[in-house]
């Protein structure tokens, strides 16, 4: 047999419940804050997408009163690549090595325009090429920062417009190197 159990233990177990308009206040802060959050993260991403894309993209896009020209690569290491230098913007001087960054955009052999770094003779690829390619890391930060808008922020359609942005970015750039 089972003693029974004194009627105030019971009593100890129930549980207060939160009044109705408590639980709705509750639970729009946990949105607000949940909202607030997934919007530094989406941009964070976003900047550090611009970021990563503006060192080598103002050299490409601002290039008034930067010397301009073509390389012709003739070897490449590991990470660069190298060839002689021929200018072609006024007050631009020959130079018999230049070193541009080894990548999917440049391969031993070809001749592509560019645009010297300032104090150096390092160069990057300029034209629609090296514009797309410049940029990128942007369009990365845009697939990933789609899936934060649309999945963190419940803002499907916004997710699609990041997501197809960075979509078209990437094949532009796949396209035009």
């Amino acid at each position: 047999m089972i003693p029974a159990m004194p009627a105030t233990a019971a009593s100890s177990h129930r549980r207060r419940r939160a009044s109705p308009k408590a639980r709705g206040a509750s639970a729009a802060a946990l949105r607000l804050g949940r909202l607030a959050a997934m919007g530094v993260v989406a941009a964070v991403i976003l900047f550090a997408g611009v970021w990563g894309s503006w060192g080598t993209a103002q050299q490409v896009m601002l290039t008034k009163g930067r010397e301009r020209g073509t390389i012709a690569v003739e070897r490449c290491g590991e990470d660069t690549c190298w060839g002689p230098y021929t200018p072609v913007s006024a007050g631009s001087t020959a130079r018999s090595r230049v070193v541009i960054e080894k990548s999917v955009a440049v391969r031993s052999g070809g001749t592509y325009a560019v645009v010297v770094k300032p104090d150096g003779d390092e160069v990057v690829r300029s034209g629609p090429a090296g514009v797309l390619y410049a940029w990128v890391p942007m369009g990365g930060a845009l697939l990933l920062a789609s899936v934060v808008v649309a999945g963190g922020l419940g803002r499907a359609r916004w997710g699609w417009v990041l997501a197809g942005s960075g979509a078209a970015l990437l094949t532009a750039a796949f396209l035009a190197v």
